[in-house]
C-alpha cells in the first residue's frame, strides 16, 4: 500500500488546496455559516441563490471538505437517517412518506446543480445494491423488502441470487435489493466544485479560522469574533470541539480503502457495469463503488469511536482496519485479490443519541443546526441546506414542515459511559456477524441487544 491518511485518497488524488485566507479580525455580516463541508456549502449557496444581497460567510477550521464532505463513500442516496417509522410515530405516516420524497428529489437536485455550475464531480445515477451473503443476512433483507413495499417512494426491488450477482458480482450473494434513487459521486470533486460555486455567488469561505463557540449573535474564534444575525452550525463530527456542544453529537469514526485500477478482464468477471452503489446486510455494514477510474472504494467500520469524542485531524487510519478492510474485500472479490490497495483513511461523521438527523432555527436567538446523518449526509446536506435557507429567510415552503425540522435527541452519556457504550455495540455487532457468517440462520441476539444499547430499536 502507498498511502494512508493525507485527508483522504479523494483529496490525494485532486490535491490538497490552497488554503484560503483566514479572518483577519472581528466581522459583521448577515449569516456566519460554521463549517464548510457540504452542509455548510450548500446553505451558502442557496442563500445566496434566493437573495443575492445577503451578507453571508462560511468559517472553516481547515479548508472547504475537509471533514467527511471529502472523505465519504460518494453515496448520494436517499436514507432517511434514523428510519421513516419514527417520523411516523411522531409525525403521522403522511409526513414519513414526504420525507422520503424530498430526499429522493434531492439526488436529482444534486445532478441538477452540477450540471448547473459545470461541477464534474463524477456522478453516475445507478442505484443502490444492497446484498446478503449469509442465511441471517438474507432473512433481514427479505423482511427489509417487504417493510420497504409499504412505502411509496420506497421503490425498492427485491433480486435473487442471479439478479443479483448480475448487478455486481459478489462472492456467495444469496439475493439482493436494489432501488434506483442513489448516484455514484466523487465527494471532494464535489466538494470542491460547491465551494467554486459558492465563492462565484460572492460568499468568502474563510478557512484556517477555527470557532470555539457560538452564541446568539456570534461565533467566536481565535481571529475575531463574527457577528451575524444567524448563527448556523454546520460542523457534524466535529461538534464535539465547540463549547457547550461535548455530548451533542458522538463522533463516529469510518474508514475506507482504495484500490489501484482494476484490469478490464477483472471487472468482465466483477460486472458492476451500471455503477451501483454497493452495501451489505451485515451488522457492521461495508459500503463501496466502482470509481470514475475503475478501481474499487471500500469502506466500513474500523476503531469506531476514539475515548473523549476526540476527532483525528489527518485521515489516518489503523493498520488493523486496513487488513481488516482488504480481507474482506478480497472477500466479495476474489478475482480483485491480486490488485494491490493504493490507499487507506479515516474520517468522522456525527451520530445523534437516537441516530436521527436534524435540521433547525431558533428564530428567539437566530441560531441554526443541521446534521447527525450518521453516514447519510452527501444526499441529506443538500436538503438540509435548503431547509436552513428557507428557515433563515421566513420562506414558507414545504421543506420546512418536513418532519426532521426542530428535531431534538439528548445528549450522550458523560465518559467512560460514553465509550463503553459504542464499545459494547460495535463488539456485539461483530459477534454476530461472525456467528452469522458462520452459518446463523436467524438474527443473532448480540445483534438485538447491541440495537437496545444503541437506542435503535
Amino acid at each position: 500500500m502507498t498511502g494512508n491518511g493525507g485527508v483522504s485518497w479523494w483529496w490525494q488524488q485532486l490535491g490538497l488546496p490552497a488554503p484560503r485566507k483566514g479572518l483577519d479580525g472581528d466581522l459583521d455580516v448577515d449569516v456566519a455559516i460554521v463549517g464548510g463541508g457540504y452542509t455548510g456549502l450548500w446553505t451558502a449557496y442557496y442563500l445566496k441563490t434566493l437573495q443575492p444581497d445577503l451578507r453571508v460567510v462560511v468559517l472553516e477550521a481547515r479548508f472547504a471538505g475537509f471533514g467527511a464532505s471529502g472523505r465519504n463513500g460518494g453515496w448520494l442516496t436517499n436514507s432517511v437517517t434514523g428510519g421513516r417509522e419514527r417520523y411516523a410515530k411522531s409525525h403521522g405516516r403522511q409526513a414519513a412518506i414526504a420525507q422520503q420524497r424530498a430526499l429522493n428529489e434531492t439526488v436529482d437536485e444534486v445532478a441538477r446543480v452540477t450540471e448547473a455550475e459545470g461541477i464534474d464531480a463524477d456522478l453516475v445515477k445507478g442505484g443502490e445494491l444492497n446484498v446478503a451473503y449469509a442465511p441471517a443476512q438474507l432473512a433481514r433483507m427479505q423482511a427489509f423488502a417487504a417493510a420497504e413495499a409499504e412505502w411509496p417512494g420506497a421503490d425498492v426491488e427485491l433480486l435473487s441470487a442471479e439478479a443479483s450477482a448480475a448487478r455486481v458480482n459478489v462472492a456467495g450473494t444469496l439475493g439482493g435489493v436494489w432501488h434506483p434513487h442513489c448516484a455514484r459521486v466523487h465527494p471532494a470533486k464535489l466538494a470542491r466544485g460547491l465551494a467554486a460555486a459558492v465563492e462565484a455567488l460572492g460568499v468568502p469561505i474563510l478557512e484556517q479560522t477555527t470557532v470555539t463557540e457560538i452564541r446568539p449573535g456570534e461565533a467566536v474564534t481565535e481571529r475575531g469574533v463574527v457577528r451575524a444575525g444567524h448563527v448556523l452550525r454546520a460542523t457534524e463530527g466535529f461538534t464535539a470541539n465547540l463549547k457547550g456542544e461535548h455530548r451533542r453529537w458522538l463522533p463516529m469514526n469510518s474508514s475506507m480503502i482504495v484500490t489501484d485500477p482494476i484490469p478490464a478482464a477483472v471487472w468482465d468477471e466483477l460486472g458492476w457495469a451500471g455503477r451501483d452503489t454497493l452495501g451489505d446486510f451485515a451488522h457492521v455494514y461495508m459500503y463501496a463503488q466502482r470509481t470514475a477510474d475503475d478501481r474499487i472504494a471500500f469502506g466500513g467500520r474500523g476503531v469506531p469511536y476514539r475515548y473523549g469524542s476526540r476527532v483525528d485531524t489527518d485521515g489516518a487510519t489503523q493498520a488493523q482496519t486496513i487488513e481488516s478492510l482488504t480481507a474482506l474485500l478480497r472477500r466479495f472479490f476474489p478475482a480483485a485479490a491480486d490488485v494491490p490497495i493504493a490507499h487507506g483513511w479515516a474520517g468522522v461523521l456525527g451520530v445523534p443519541r437516537d441516530w436521527a438527523a436534524t435540521v433547525g432555527l431558533d428564530a428567539s436567538t437566530g441560531l441554526g443546526w443541521a446534521g447527525g446523518y450518521v453516514g447519510t449526509g452527501v444526499t441529506a446536506t443538500n436538503l438540509a441546506g435548503r431547509t436552513l435557507a428557507d428557515l433563515v429567510l421566513q420562506r414558507d415552503t414545504e421543506l420546512v414542515r418536513l418532519p426532521w425540522v426542530g428535531h431534538r435527541a439528548r445528549n450522550w452519556e458523560f465518559e467512560p459511559l460514553r465509550w463503553l457504550a459504542v464499545q459494547g455495540i460495535y463488539g456485539l455487532y461483530r459477534n454476530a456477524d461472525r456467528a452469522e457468517f458462520a452459518g446463523r440462520g436467524t438474527t443473532a441476539p448480540t445483534a438485538r441487544l447491541a440495537d437496545l444499547i444503541a437506542g435503535r430499536h
